[in-house]
């Protein structure tokens, strides 16, 4: 049986993975974060192989590496985490009162003998944020929530409450898109 590792450190993507039970281990990548694509979506699929990739070639055993990445494009400027407060609060006044996407891109590294198999897919979700004041945007800030997320928000946290909707997957918006992984590593764990 391949091991499964997680090539992050990121929180939320470990209790999404433990919410499904599955068994794995955390190997966080040290790869430098650039890229050459211009697109979202490819530039999600470059990142998330960038840190599987890094974690593999320091593994020599059976295993499945899973690297992510997530980005939010608002008015096709992409929205990496705040540097800081006032940054935070740009990126929020720029989302509410509109509809922006959020992609990840997932590669998973196989060993297969003396092979590695990769595989890179990514998902796309449209996010509505209702309209926000100056002061609601404000005290989001002061959560502290904002400051380590692609966007300067948390769905599954306290801005749960200034989403309208979505169209896609929402775990996808948390960081790792469940099903997608799922149907992708089903023929490796088989």
């Amino acid at each position: 049986m391949r091991k499964i590792i997680l090539a992050s450190a990121s929180p939320r993507r470990k209790e999404l993975l433990e919410q499904i039970g599955l068994e794995f281990s955390i190997m966080p990548s040290y790869a430098k974060e650039t890229y050459k694509e211009t697109r979202p979506d490819k530039i999600v699929e470059e990142l998330s192989a960038l840190k599987a990739i890094d974690v593999a070639d320091r593994l020599d055993d059976s295993y499945i590496v899973i690297g992510a990445d997530t980005i939010v494009v608002a008015d096709e400027k992409i929205l990496g985490k705040p540097k800081d407060e006032k940054d935070a609060f740009l990126m929020l006044e720029s989302l509410q009162g509109k509809t922006h996407q959020v992609y990840s891109g997932v590669t998973l590294v196989v060993s297969h003998g003396d092979k590695k198999i990769i595989k890179r897919f990514h998902e796309k979700t449209e996010v509505a944020v209702a309209e926000m004041t100056k002061e609601q945007i404000k005290a989001y800030v002061a959560t502290g929530e904002p400051m380590d997320k692609a966007g300067a928000y948390a769905i599954q946290g306290f801005f749960a409450q200034y989403i309208k909707g979505i169209v896609g997957d929402y775990y996808n918006v948390v960081g790792l898109p469940l099903a997608h992984l799922m149907k992708e590593m089903h023929v490796f764990l088989s």
